[in-house]
């Protein structure tokens, strides 16, 4: 099983390459914890906060900054990874599960503010966002939020990076 994770920058110098190294860890753990084993490919852009300002006004009418943005491709249904077949990418042979944009200078703001390195919290902000892209949300504050957050914390302490809450 050979998953692809697209990782390109807004930017030249926005991030070093430990980026590549903590996004790809994280993707691969989300991914192997909620039993994926179908090829996949994610794209992941690291932007600054100028950048994924615009992406959250432009696509979902939020005009500031945030710390990471998901982009599903299709409508999963959260812990049961199933898709149509027709969904794979016939040049590749892979499943496109959708596009991520994290905001470098926000994950480093929020290391800082939540005492965590910036390893971790890039960690857990790809984590996050790839649940997204498997149909997890977090849009009310009931059984989806715990659930979300459990799996949160799970692949966290599974990926090496410790499960505690922000």
């Amino acid at each position: 099983m050979k998953h692809r994770v697209e990782i390109r920058r807004a930017k030249r110098g926005i991030a070093g390459a430990e980026y590549n190294k903590v996004i790809n860890k994280a993707v691969s753990a989300v991914l192997r914890a909620e039993g994926v084993e179908t090829p996949c490919c994610i794209s992941v852009l690291i932007t600054d906060d100028e950048g994924i300002r615009e992406i959250n006004r432009d696509f979902r009418g939020v005009d500031r900054p945030t710390d990471v943005l998901s982009f599903p491709a299709l409508e999963l249904t959260p812990g049961k990874f199933s898709f149509d077949p027709a969904d794979m990418e016939p040049d590749t042979g892979l499943l496109p599960l959708g596009d991520m944009a994290v905001s470098a200078p926000r994950i480093r703001a929020q290391a800082e503010e939540f005492g965590n390195t910036e390893e971790r919290e890039l960690a857990y902000m790809t984590i996050h966002s790839v649940l997204h892209l498997l149909g997890y949300d977090h849009i009310d504050e009931g059984r989806q939020k715990k659930q979300m957050r459990a799996r949160e914390k799970a692949i966290l302490r599974e990926a090496g990076y410790g499960g505690e809450e922000e």
